[in-house]
């Protein structure tokens, strides 16, 4: 029995008052613990992998390209790749519409056959029209390169297309001027004339009259013939000649390149051939040259009368833009251009830029082979 406390009135029993709290304070020490053995720990995600690089952008293809005169004389950009272990300068080349020698001179100092993975690559995508008339075949054999501008039709923009080529040797030099297309083939046969045969007899080479159509036949698949005698713009059995000085003389062109233009061309079209080593051209208000490596073969004296020579390419319309927008060339930076030239076009008056942050500045594209291409299948093929 419970012993009752009395104070005053009111009266409550010690024993009951006693077990209350002890089982208010054991239910809260009992929930307490299991409330602390009911909880797991949560542990924190791991964090989100980061996102893959965005993959680098397709190339800017030159084949095709929509001019606007307004603009200047420039078309196309300075663009650069990075090279695989398996990459060569004749893979890369083809791969991006440049030729061998065109590669060589935007690298000096690269391995062309063993240029290294994660080599940085400049691609001389960019290029100044030469100084001729902007119709039909213009080519610049110290440039390596044809232009090919198409008649323009009313209410449409003007387009140029533009191939590397492979030009003639020292000793069979490709002939400067105008002519124009006289017809065309599909599968053309061969005749070498007498001074071929007789210098591929040297080397113990006996080449036949005629040489068919087919995949000896260094014609390629299609031709052009010029009013030039035995001059042609044609294919190649042997691509690695393309952007170098390959032939008897002819222009020689990537086998998908002839095929291209050889839908574009019509008999009659003009053609003009220029020995331009350096060519300058506007690019909104600054004046660019883009100097190439003067031909052995050349005449001229470029080293001892450079600025003479130069002052010679530039027309009136030329000297009043200078005089315009009262600039002046930087001579000295054509010298340095001259002397050792990249083929990409660099500002020598109106404009802040440098050979090297032109080459800095390239934008970085995809080392990859054109899309629809049927010569190799992947990087590192050779064509």
């Amino acid at each position: 029995m419970s012993m009752i406390l009395r104070t005053g009135p009111e009266r409550r029993p010690v024993g009951a008052l006693a077990a209350l709290r002890a089982l208010a304070v054991w239910t809260l020490m009992a929930g307490g613990l299991a409330a602390c053995t009911t909880v797991k720990t949560v542990e924190a995600p791991p964090p989100a992998p980061a996102p893959a690089p965005a993959p680098d952008p397709v190339g800017q293809s030159l084949h095709r390209v929509v001019y606007d005169p307004a603009q200047g004389d420039l078309i196309g950009r300075v663009q650069t790749t990075i090279a695989t272990h398996e990459d060569t300068f004749v893979d890369l080349a083809r791969r991006f519409n440049v030729g061998y020698e065109e590669l060589a001179r935007a690298n000096p100092g690269v391995d062309p056959w063993l240029p290294g993975e994660g080599r940085r690559i400049i691609l001389p995508t960019a290029f100044i029209l030469p100084h001729a008339p902007r119709e039909g075949i213009v080519i610049n054999i110290a440039a390596m390169r044809l232009f090919y501008f198409p008649a323009r039709k009313a209410n449409e923009p003007q387009v140029i297309y533009t191939f590397p080529i492979g030009i003639g040797r020292v000793g069979f030099a490709t002939p400067e001027g105008t002519t124009k297309v006289l017809r065309k083939a599909k599968d053309p046969i061969w005749r070498p004339g007498p001074g071929v045969r007789a210098e591929h007899a040297k080397d113990g080479e006996i080449l036949p009259a005629v040489v068919a159509a087919g995949p000896d036949n260094p014609l390629g698949n299609r031709a052009m013939y010029l009013g030039w005698a035995g001059y042609l713009i044609h294919g190649t059995n042997k691509p690695a000649g393309v952007g170098l000085r390959s032939s008897h003389g002819c222009i020689r062109l990537f086998p998908e390149d002839v095929e291209l233009l050889y839908e574009l061309v019509k008999p009659g079209e003009k053609v003009t051939v220029v020995n331009q080593p350096f060519v300058f051209g506007w690019r909104g208000d600054a004046l660019h040259l883009q100097a190439f490596d003067v031909l052995e073969d050349d005449p001229r004296d470029w080293n001892k009368a450079t600025r003479k020579l130069l002052s010679r390419t530039f027309a009136r319309e030329l000297e009043k833009k200078l005089q315009e927008r009262n600039q002046q060339i930087d001579w000295d930076a054509v010298q340095r251009l001259g002397r050792d030239p990249h083929g990409v076009p660099v500002p020598i008056a109106g404009g802040a830029s440098t050979l090297e942050t032109v080459l800095a500045d390239a934008a970085r594209v995809r080392n990859a082979v054109p899309s629809g291409a049927t010569w190799t299948a992947a990087p590192g093929g050779s064509p």
